[in-house]
């Protein structure tokens, strides 16, 4: 039952934005589509491979940085008398360095960190994160600090016949985001279904018996990660191209932690848990702002995660895949005496 919520998202949010007026539900479509794409490339690690990163959120604002930067340049002096100038290029190149040097530092962070795994990898993750945000707030001549980048350039694609295209509205950039989410779940799924995806899952249910088939835990787990990270970076260039303005927040834990409710909350280890998760904890305190206080906000959202927690502790989507099995079980249950009693009365005329 579970295999049609991915066609059925899709279809839905392809169609969605053809009869929706108000920009402002449009713009939290959007944002939660970001996260969303957060959310998988989390998945990835944390639901896959079982390491669970406190960190991503750094991987978000590089990417963000990366691409901001390479659109509009910079002018910075290094030590030695060195100076590095970029006069600034296409958003369309600050968002494939985003994913490449994103994906850099997960290998890196994966090498140094999952040769002792678990409280270890966490610890790396954080750490990881805030020296990244310190440095965003520090390096003003690079990054202005906390006065932000501001005047960053939309997205610009080359479409054909058309030349360059700048993704100014926001129904330009909602497609950009479901086209970018649509291709990240799909990387997502051929790799899980592929033999790297297999020693994944080995490693997580079980280490020693993995290592003995052979299975390079460093590196597996260490590829995993380089993918969560450009995947998170990916997430971050469309971010800062459609808000267009950063400054270090964008490095906040808080992001951090709703990326892990919507994958826990929606089911860890399933392809459909982050996006039935990023929509619930997205779009809910969209729901919430209109009718209730913000303190009441945050209370009715912390007793839904709680409950979904409590009714569901792996996830909406394994649920909802239980539920599926227990029906079928009593749909076929209820076959049997059905077709049993003809061959019965025939033996026994």
């Amino acid at each position: 039952m579970t295999r049609f919520i991915a066609p059925l998202f899709l279809v839905v949010f392809a169609l969605l934005p053809l009869g929706l007026t108000d920009p402002y539900l449009l713009n939290a479509l959007i944002i939660t589509g970001i996260l969303t794409i957060c959310a998988m490339s989390l998945n990835l690690l944390l639901g896959f491979t079982g390491q669970l990163s406190l960190g991503h959120v750094a991987f978000f604002g590089i990417g963000a940085y990366v691409s901001a930067l390479t659109a509009l340049g910079f002018d910075v002096s290094l030590p030695f008398g060195l100076r590095v100038t970029h006069e600034g290029g296409s958003p369309l190149l600050g968002f494939v360095l985003a994913i490449v040097l994103t994906g850099l530092c997960g290998y890196l962070i994966g090498r140094l960190s999952f040769r002792v795994r678990g409280a270890y990898f966490v610890i790396v993750t954080i750490s990881f994160a805030e020296v990244v945000r310190l440095v965003a707030l520090n390096w003003v001549e690079l990054t202005q600090g906390p006065l932000a980048l501001t005047a960053i350039p939309n997205m610009v694609l080359p479409v054909p016949s058309l030349g360059d295209v700048a993704m100014r509205s926001k129904m330009q950039n909602y497609y950009l985001v479901l086209a970018v989410g649509v291709a990240s779940y799909l990387l997502i799924a051929r790799l899980v279904a592929s033999r790297f995806g297999r020693a994944m899952r080995g490693l997580k249910e079980n280490e020693s018996l993995a290592l003995s088939l052979g299975i390079n835990a460093t590196r597996t787990l260490t590829v995993a990660a380089t993918v969560s990270a450009a995947m998170a970076g990916a997430a971050g260039s469309l971010y800062a191209h459609y808000i267009r303005i950063i400054d270090p927040d964008v490095f906040l834990f808080s992001y951090t932690v709703t990326m892990v409710i919507m994958v826990v909350s929606g089911g860890k280890g399933t392809l459909a848990g982050p996006l039935v998760g990023g929509i619930i904890f997205g779009l809910l305190p969209v729901a919430l702002r209109p009718v209730m206080a913000p303190e009441a906000q945050w209370i009715v959202y912390g007793a839904i995660l709680i409950a979904i927690l409590f009714l569901m502790p792996r996830g909406i989507v394994p649920a909802l895949e239980g539920l599926g099995e227990r029906i079928a079980a009593r749909r076929k249950a209820d076959d049997k005496p059905a077709d049993a009693m003809p061959a019965k009365m025939g033996a026994n005329p």
